[in-house]
């Protein structure tokens, strides 16, 4: 499908849809830089895609449909087969009596359309689509996890002895019932990879970001991490459990035959649409081995710190400090609430041809481009400690170290930061100021890490509200009263007006809270209770020469926090109370994530 540069000049003036001088700058630059005007203006953001796509239908005439909203009907999108929808990016979506609507990237492919009716001997009426709707609506090829485990779980057969193999014996709790397999052929039998397979399509799938498989006396529960919480997705008859363990040892190069000792691998899958690194680690319990599998999407695309969820004077401050040559730069938080994730955005910032980046990481989960990237392995004692003073060696720019885990290493990260190297590392803390004692107590030195940090990044994830079943509410008294309990109103409404998200005068901050509009989600079915998707909340400490004299006068956490909150610092309650006011996330969320 072609929209000449003209055509689209002409309607987007036509209708008004962007200025006139816009759309003349829009036009030189696409000139200048051989693009289409198509893409300059979405670069530019000055029409969104679903407009533009609109525009492009009406003046191809023909209808544009919205796929990623449509529930299409089985019977309906199973008349163009799925390996002709992937391959020609067209969905059967309606059908009235003998005429067929399809959705296409390409409307004007006559071979194809002409091609189908002769096969389907239907009319065929294209309709115009994004690739986001195709794309959504190949997904409804796939069944469900548990029609797909229905067809496969009955014709599992591997309760019989093998006769070649490892053997294996496991009892379903004391005294159980015994269960002898051949684990290599139980790996290679055709229902248990198609099992094993199942599995991690469908994780892929919904999103997830770990797969849990989880031994219980007489059955197998399967539970999927997605946007941070477990969910069960399907329990499984305990006669197919040795045959997952072994099959997914098999795919992560481990020991089929170790059964007493915890085992650590990885593997890939690879198709057209997704490229996915799996982490496993499987561990012996009472019922058998438990594995979970970490989820790695390699082929997303790099997230900037806008999209992690970073606001303007954020930003600011993070962009300005990164791009010191020396100091330390630390993200602090729990497990799980995305450290690594802004240490790699930051790192993919940094990395420029003029600078050497080395990095030691346990383990390594995303693969940089033009940067040297080490495994530790502390079973050959190499440790963060070991690795930084050997990478001290290496001429490094810039350092990143998975996590500063004790004295010898943040003393380490600390020298190299004096010697003029700029380290990249995250602690397990609570909030930012909390990290300034951690380190004292570590054992280094106060004078050291006041010349030495530069900024301290703490966080945790939110799930962000489905766009799909969003709606909007006002607090009555009752909820205003609750919110009160929890909040100082007084707090919250100056920084919801410092950073100009109300612009209205109220009389009162209690008639400002009453009169806001929030967002919820009612559930939908895609997503989970009303949430899709994750984001950060953030407090960012940047080490001012107030703060500084606090660290080496050895203050606590609560004195330096209340410093850096009066120098301009907002904590991530006041940042997740922000995304909440702004519709991003519930303040149930904001609870869940912040509370100590």
């Amino acid at each position: 499908m072609q929209v000449e540069d003209s055509q689209l000049k002409l309607f987007l003036s036509d209708f008004d849809l962007i200025s006139k001088n816009d759309l003349e700058l829009a036009l030189s630059e696409a000139q200048k830089n051989n693009l289409s005007l198509e893409k300059v203006i979405l670069k530019k953001k000055l029409i969104s895609k679903e407009e533009l796509n609109k525009l492009k239908a009406y003046i191809l005439g023909i209808p544009f449909v919205d796929l990623k909203e449509s529930e299409i009907k089985p019977e309906v999108l199973k008349i163009i087969s799925e390996p002709v929808s992937r391959q020609y990016k067209a969905i059967a979506f309606d059908k009235q009596g003998l005429q067929l609507k399809v959705a296409m990237l390409d409307p004007n492919d006559l071979q194809f359309i002409d091609f189908i009716s002769k096969k389907t001997g239907l009319k065929i009426i294209p309709c115009l689509a994004d690739e986001e709707g195709i794309k959504n609506a190949l997904k409804s090829f796939q069944k469900s996890l548990k029609a797909e485990f229905g067809e496969m779980v009955g014709d599992v057969d591997i309760s019989k002895d093998g006769d070649e193999g490892e053997e294996l014996v496991i009892k379903s709790g004391e005294g159980g019932e015994e269960m002898r397999v051949d684990l290599k052929k139980a790996a290679e039998d055709l229902p248990v990879i198609k099992i094993v397979d199942t599995l991690l399509k469908h994780a892929i799938l919904q999103g997830a970001s770990d797969i849990h498989i989880e031994p219980e006396e007489k059955d197998v529960v399967v539970r999927y991490r997605i946007d941070g919480v477990l969910h069960d997705a399907m329990t499984l008859p305990k006669a197919i459990l040795p045959g997952i363990v072994a099959r997914i040892k098999i795919l992560s190069n481990l020991k089929i035959d170790e059964h007493r000792l915890p085992q650590d691998g990885r593997f890939k899958i690879e198709s057209s649409d997704y490229k996915v690194a799996f982490r496993v680690s499987v561990i012996p319990v009472f019922d058998g081995e438990k594995i979970v599998m970490r989820l790695l999407d390699e082929s997303s695309s790099n997230l900037t710190l806008e999209q992690i969820g970073f606001r303007k004077r954020d930003l600011e401050i993070i962009n300005y400090e990164i791009k010191k040559p020396n100091g330390m730069v630390l993200v602090v938080g729990p497990t799980g609430s995305g450290k690594t994730t802004t240490l790699y955005t930051i790192s993919a910032i940094l990395n420029t041809p003029d600078v050497n980046i080395n990095t030691l990481e346990d383990p390594i989960e995303y693969r940089m481009p033009r940067v040297n990237q080490s495994q530790i392995n502390s079973k050959i004692n190499f440790t963060f400690a070991s690795g930084l003073r050997a990478l001290l060696r290496q001429d490094p720019d810039i350092i990143m170290v998975g996590e500063i885990r004790d004295r010898e290493t943040a003393e380490l990260a600390v020298h190299a930061a004096l010697t003029g190297h700029l380290v990249l590392s995250t602690l397990h803390t609570n909030s930012a100021a909390g990290t300034l004692p951690r380190l004292a107590e570590m054992g280094v030195e106060s004078f050291l890490v006041s010349s030495t940090t530069n900024i301290i990044i703490s966080q945790r994830l939110v799930r962000k509200i489905c766009p799909d079943c969003r709606e909007e509410y006002k607090f009555d008294e009752s909820l205003y009263n609750s919110f009160s309990k929890n909040f100082d109103v007084d707090i919250m409404s100056e920084i919801i007006r410092k950073n100009k998200i109300v612009k209205k005068n109220y009389k009162s901050n209690k008639e400002m809270w009453l009169d806001l509009k929030f967002a919820r989600g009612k559930g939908c079915s895609k997503c989970r209770n009303g949430y899709r998707g994750r984001l950060g909340v953030f407090e960012v400490l940047q080490i001012s020469e107030k703060i500084k004299k606090l660290i080496n006068n050895s203050a606590q956490g609560e004195e330096i926090e209340e410093a850096a909150r009066a120098d301009g610092m907002t904590t991530m309650l006041e940042d997740g109370v922000i995304k909440f006011v702004q519709g991003i996330t519930t303040i149930e969320e904001v609870m869940r994530v912040t509370k100590e």
